[in-house]
């Protein structure tokens, strides 16, 4: 147990520290957020997965990974359209995200993305 987590820390650290040097390399300096956050943390979960439990669970995740970026997407244009569009004030457009970010990834768990 003790070894998993200390595996699962240290190759985690690996992972986050590539992406960072990536998203430092890149300019703007604002792509850097990008790459140190989602892609390292999914890769680092699939890979430790599959060495503690197999492939067949990294199916599960993956497809649950792809049903949230889709999630994300549709919420990102979404908040796009109403701050370039719609003059909301920032907390309501924050709560519209959350809002609509729940109802595409409910929607897509429910026709299947599981």
């Amino acid at each position: 147990m003790l070894t998993d987590l200390l595996l699962r820390f240290v190759f985690g650290g690996i992972i986050v520290s590539c992406f960072a040097l990536l998203g430092d390399a890149l300019r703007p300096r604002s792509f850097a957020g990008l790459f140190n956050a989602a892609p390292s943390v999914a890769l680092a979960s699939l890979v430790l997965t599959a060495h503690s439990k197999g492939l067949g669970p990294i199916t599960i995740e993956a497809r649950t990974m792809i049903a949230a970026v889709l999630a994300f997407f549709a919420t990102a244009c979404i908040v796009r359209f109403t701050l370039m569009r719609v003059n909301l004030r920032a907390l309501t457009t924050a709560l519209l995200t959350v809002l609509s970010w729940s109802v595409f990834a409910a929607a897509l768990w429910l026709i299947g993305w599981r």
